[in-house]
């Protein structure tokens, strides 16, 4: 089979994985190897309309976002959706975001794996002391499975409650957001119990 024909075979199922969500080296190795290698070309397909594609080779990770408009071209309609996050869930992905930071400062290990336990002790510490604690447990669980739907956590096989923070993360949490966390976590912690008490409650309304 010639180079160009191996290139045709492979094109299209880069290209529909890509467009379903993230497409990541450790998962689907060999689609990865026909993204890296034709890379050019699933550029030149994406653009066409209107989406740039993201390639981290050192994270192992890719996905396709959304091309800034440019003054005076038509806008074209989005094929990326734009999710409006909740301030719990918002807060939840900080925080991990913070934690990995911090994991990967700290330790030698490439993974960093969570319990939900750790995920509520580190929501909690933005509550009041009078926070209801059933319903914020049922509230915390219902934002991982949120993330694990967005692909930020993955659950581990046969370990409970056990998650992977996936490494992608990184890419839609910046490095210049990260840098003013400590601020907006600062903010969080003022209004957190308001907020947070407001979702919970209308979540049993």
């Amino acid at each position: 089979m010639s180079a160009t024909q191996t290139c045709s075979n492979e094109l299209p199922h880069v290209l529909v994985t890509l467009m379903k969500g993230i497409l990541e080296r450790e998962s689907a190795p060999v689609l990865w190897q026909g993204l890296v290698a034709h890379q050019a070309r699933v550029r030149d397909h994406v653009g066409i309309i209107g989406l740039d594609l993201v390639l981290d080779e050192a994270e192992g990770h890719a996905y396709l976002r959304q091309r800034p408009q440019v003054e005076g071209e038509p806008e074209l309609p989005r094929l990326v959706t734009r999710r409006q996050l909740g301030f719990s869930l918002s807060l939840m992905l900080a925080l991990l975001r913070k934690k990995l930071a911090e994991h990967d400062a700290t330790s030698g290990e490439t993974r960093l794996v969570v319990t939900a336990a750790d995920i509520l002790d580190m929501v909690r510490l933005f509550l009041p002391a009078t926070a209801n604690e059933a319903r914020l447990k049922e509230r915390v669980d219902r934002d991982i499975n949120r993330v694990v739907e967005l692909g930020f956590l993955h659950p581990l096989k046969g370990r409970g409650d056990t998650y992977e923070v996936r490494r992608i993360l990184r890419a839609f949490v910046d490095a210049q957001w990260l840098g003013q966390l400590n601020e907006r976590l600062a903010v969080y912690a003022g209004h957190a119990g308001e907020a947070m008490e407001s979702e919970v409650g209308a979540a049993h309304d």
